[in-house]
C-alpha cells in the first residue's frame, strides 16, 4: 500500500519534538504497521534528516541524529541555537 507524501510527512512529524511519539504509539494511532514506520524513519535518516527515537531527550537519539544536530547548528549564533533547541524540545 502506498501512502500520500503529505500523510507520510505528517506521521514523521509525530516522531519529532515536541511530540516525540514512539513508533508503536504512532502505529496504533494511524493504523500503519510498525515495520512501515521504521522504514520511513530509516529513509528520512538516509536523506540526512534529524529523526530521533521516541525519547524526549537526546539520550534517545542515535549517533547519526546527534551528529546531524551538531552540523545543523554549527554555523548558528547563540540566539539561533537557543531557538533551534526550543523548537525541538531540548
Amino acid at each position: 500500500m502506498s501512502y500520500p507524501r503529505e500523510r507520510k510527512e505528517a506521521v514523521l512529524k509525530k516522531m519529532l519534538p515536541p511530540n516525540n511519539k514512539t513508533i508503536p504509539e504512532i502505529s496504533k494511532e494511524e493504523g500503519i504497521s510498525e515495520g512501515t514506520l521504521y522504514n520511513w524513519r530509516k529513509a528520512a535518516r538516509a536523506e540526512g534528516r534529524l529523526m530521533p527515537d521516541g525519547d524526549t531527550t537526546p539520550a534517545g537519539w542515535c549517533a547519526a541524529d546527534k551528529f546531524a544536530a551538531v552540523v545543523e547548528t554549527a554555523s548558528m549564533n547563540e540566539t539561533a541555537v537557543s531557538a533551534y533547541c526550543r523548537e525541538r524540545g531540548l
